[in-house]
């Protein structure tokens, strides 16, 4: 398929995921669709004392000690899956034109994690101890300072954060920084850690997380009629994002084409999706007309899908009335949790991939979806399908939306 000149190239992805700290592992095992979630050590005592978290992963390995300890997690994992995306991308930091590299990334909101220990210091009259990169390792600007800062990129920087929106949000602002001419090169995506005592603790006292302690890795199960909550996850997906015309002229490998970009705001409730998809809704059909094609152009549908009561009814019945001809939709949480601000950049990252191998990675933990709201979701095994064009959502609380648009290569 011929790209059109409004189209982004996607000539490079990193990508650590609770399914694999590199972009082949967490492709194979979201191709066995089965839940990674598991007791964790950080959780013990809560009410959610699993999660999916990234395995394998040796910061220091890889970063450095004095580098690994002045970063948050969230910040490591988005310089580790930058790193990776530019060198997938075949890119050399030494020579390209630094100051047309943008850098957005999203983040859902500071790092809780990073707060805990100065918290009990502070409590403990022994404000002496908290550490002076207190600040810059927890802030969100940080994600996409931090890869600035590893790779060189003096362009347009910045984070945004739009709940559990905010990476497919930034892959989004992105596809309008490249139209715009504001720079050549985009480095796109999210980071986050949902491994958090005091962000677990929050989402169980508002019931949004799973508390199917006695089974673990049956507890994330989207558009099940048995599912009781997310499972928090974690990671961080990158992507290269060049000018389609761009990347032909420098014969890059290109994996797929951002087309399309939509977001929306529901202004209905702080946490509850609106009743009738009515934000959801307007987001997909401004990436559908961003992108230049129909609900009957979409060949698959990768759902936000988070695995909680309210939202994936809304979701479901908002997929059913948009797409009639019924899509394949696969939704990636039910494998790998909810990554936060992270997730809708993983699973732009896995839609690119499902359209580059003609493959849909199958969804965990699906016995039987509730009437009227029934979806073609592939469940069991991989679906080869030939596909042109997919779509995948991204809802948050405060009613944030974004849709991308991607293409086949």
């Amino acid at each position: 398929m011929d790209p059109s000149t409004r189209d982004a190239a996607v000539t490079g992805i990193g990508l650590l995921s609770p399914a694999g700290a590199c972009l082949d592992s967490s492709w194979a095992t979201m191709l066995r669709g089965t839940s990674v979630a598991r007791p964790d050590p950080v959780l013990q005592g809560l009410r959610t004392d699993f999660s999916c978290a990234v395995p394998d992963f040796s910061v220091r390995a890889l970063l450095g000690h004095a580098v690994s300890r002045r970063l948050d997690p969230y910040a490591q994992m988005a310089v580790v899956a930058a790193r990776q995306a530019v060198r997938d991308a075949g890119l050399d930091p030494a020579r390209w034109r630094s100051e047309r590299v943008a850098v957005v990334l999203g983040v859902g909101s500071n790092s809780l994690h990073s707060y805990e220990e100065p918290f009990r210091l502070l409590h403990d009259n022994r404000s002496d101890r908290v550490s002076p990169y207190q600040i810059t390792r927890s802030v969100p600007s940080m994600a996409a300072a931090e890869v600035a800062l590893d790779l060189g990129a003096h362009g347009v920087n910045f984070t945004t954060s739009s709940a559990c929106a905010s990476g497919a949000t930034a892959i989004g602002t992105a596809l309008d920084l490249l139209r715009a001419g504001r720079c050549d090169i985009a480095l796109a995506g999210g980071s986050e850690s949902a491994r958090s005592r005091m962000t677990t603790t929050c989402f169980g006292q508002m019931r949004a997380m799973s508390s199917r302690r006695s089974d673990p890795a049956a507890a994330s199960r989207p558009f099940d009629t048995e599912r009781d909550g997310f499972v928090p996850g974690e990671g961080a997906a990158v992507l290269v994002l060049e000018r389609a015309e761009d990347a032909h002229r420098r014969s890059a490998g290109v994996r797929g084409y951002l087309a399309g970009y939509g977001a929306s705001a529901d202004a209905h409730h702080p946490a509850a999706p609106h009743p009738e998809g009515r934000g959801a809704q307007a987001a997909v059909l401004a990436a559908l007309d961003d992108a230049g094609c129909s609900a009957a152009d979409i060949d698959h549908v990768n759902a936000h899908a988070t695995s909680t009561p309210l939202n994936d009814t809304t979701e479901a019945r908002l997929l059913r009335r948009l797409f009639p001809h019924e899509p394949a939709v696969t939704a990636n949480k039910s494998v790998i949790g909810h990554a936060l601000g992270a997730a809708g950049a993983i699973e732009a990252a896995l839609t690119v991939l499902t359209l580059q191998h003609r493959t849909i990675p199958p969804t965990a933990n699906l016995r039987a979806q509730e009437s009227g709201a029934e979806l073609d979701v592939v469940i069991g095994r991989p679906r080869p399908a030939r596909m042109g064009t997919a779509l995948s959502t991204s809802f948050g609380f405060g009613g944030q939306n974004t849709a991308l648009v991607l293409r086949a290569p």
